[in-house]
């Protein structure tokens, strides 16, 4: 028996599944998850001391590569003044700072822990601030595991959603409504029928959990102009976007502004934590500013802030030309055996987010997505895994490129493509 099954048996005798979050589990994929004892640059070390060519990256937390010295300095320093202090600190304030100077609007952020906890609390914010109930959030968006978002499209576009896990009631998700990504007609009938009470519209700006799938023109300004002739908000989920595809996140590179921002992942340089933000005349409604409380031990936790400040300072606009330039590469040799082998897939990228879809035409919403050959990615994930290439183990996800990856670890990739997609038309 492997080290690798030794340690996955073990473990699912003591956690659900084996794992402490599904995807992880390879049940998109089938066979044994690697489980790693370490991780350097762009490169994963498993337990039989497999170096694998790593594109989870921590689900993008890893852009800057895993243990930049820089990172782990900071992080040392900080490790060796304390832990967890309970009241403010440095590191939060200049962390906060950061972020404000790079997104255009923004005036006041809250740290908390998780992606889920942001959303959670940007939606509370927005309903406190509209004094209305529902949200509208897109089929296929993943905005954590709040039992309110936790929910699947009902019999039509202009119905309240079903839950979409076991454990969530009917009472929890009535109030969430459901369109399709780049669907504006979707988005006009919820506003027609329940317009007066829409707090807030919830998208990823870019969708990163159905795979990647960029907005289509004009969508995110019209859901803009929607929200807003209607009194709601537009909240941008950019826990998985955010710093990563520009150096202003998502508002840089679309140049549309969002009321309300979630962020994660990046800003945490691999630590938990996540936030909100916006301005100040919506933040300042929080507690104890105002009437809205939501509150955490550890939120704005000192280690995990220098992580995060230690890792933007390493992200200026050299470091995005860099990401942007090797997803280019990346692409366009992916796309080059897609056409060589005429296997029906297709890539869709947002800077250095890049997913493989085996399908023969675009994916632009979440049908889209399901509609794709997930068989054919299963095989293909094995045939690079034996290869010496970790994808994300599932085809509904996206590949995340880090400044530790190189040209010639692209290419080495796309050489391994090449054979694994040979192995598809065998």
């Amino acid at each position: 028996m492997s080290l690798n099954q030794d340690w996955f048996d073990r473990a699912r005798k003591v956690l659900p599944g084996g794992v402490n979050s599904p995807v992880r589990a390879f049940q998109g994929v089938g066979g044994t998850p690697r489980v790693i004892r370490e991780a350097h640059g762009c490169h994963l070390i498993d337990v039989e001391g497999n170096s694998l060519i790593d594109y989870i990256g921590s689900w993008g937390a890893a852009i800057v590569g895993h243990a930049h010295p820089n990172v782990v300095k900071r992080v040392a320093e900080m490790l060796s003044k304390g832990t967890s202090f309970g009241t403010p600190s440095p590191p939060e304030v200049e962390l906060a700072e950061t972020i404000i100077s790079r997104v255009a609007g923004l005036e006041k952020i809250r740290f908390v822990n998780s992606g889920t906890e942001a959303v959670m609390s940007a939606i509370r914010l927005a309903r406190a601030a509209t004094k209305r109930d529902k949200i509208i959030k897109f089929d296929g968006g993943y905005h954590g595991h709040a039992d309110a978002l936790l929910v699947q499209a009902g019999s039509g576009a202009a119905t309240l959603g079903l839950p979409a896990s076991s454990g969530v009631t009917h009472g929890a998700i009535q109030d969430t409504l459901q369109a399709v990504y780049n669907d504006r007609q979707s988005v006009e009938s919820l506003f027609q029928k329940w317009g007066s009470q829409i707090a807030a519209v919830i998208i990823e700006p870019f969708a990163g959990n159905m795979g990647v799938v960029p907005p289509k023109d004009g969508f995110l300004p019209f859901l803009r102009i929607i929200a807003h002739a209607h009194g709601s908000l537009l909240i941008f989920d950019e826990v998985m976007t955010g710093f990563r595809i520009a150096f202003g996140g998502a508002r840089e590179r679309l140049n549309i502004d969002a009321d309300l921002y979630t962020f994660g992942k990046i800003i945490g340089g691999g630590f938990p934590v996540g936030a909100y933000a916006g301005r100040s005349e919506l933040m300042d409604l929080i507690s104890p500013s105002g009437p809205v409380y939501q509150a955490g031990t550890l939120s704005g936790n000192p280690v995990a802030m220098t992580a995060g400040l230690a890792t933007l300072e390493l992200l200026d606009h050299h470091a995005y030309r860099k990401l942007e330039a090797l997803g280019d590469r990346l692409e366009n040799g992916l796309q080059a055996i897609i056409e060589k082998t005429g296997v029906p897939a297709r890539v869709q990228r947002a800077g250095s987010m890049i997913t493989l879809f085996f399908s023969d035409r675009p994916v632009q919403n979440f049908d889209d997505a399901k509609n794709a050959d997930h068989s054919a990615f299963a095989k293909f994930f094995h045939a690079m895994l034996n290869r010496g290439v970790h994808l994300p183990p599932s085809g509904y996800e996206a590949w995340f490129l880090s400044l530790a990856h190189t040209n010639e670890v692209v290419d080495a990739t796309v050489h391994a493509a090449e054979e694994a997609m040979a192995e598809l038309v065998r």
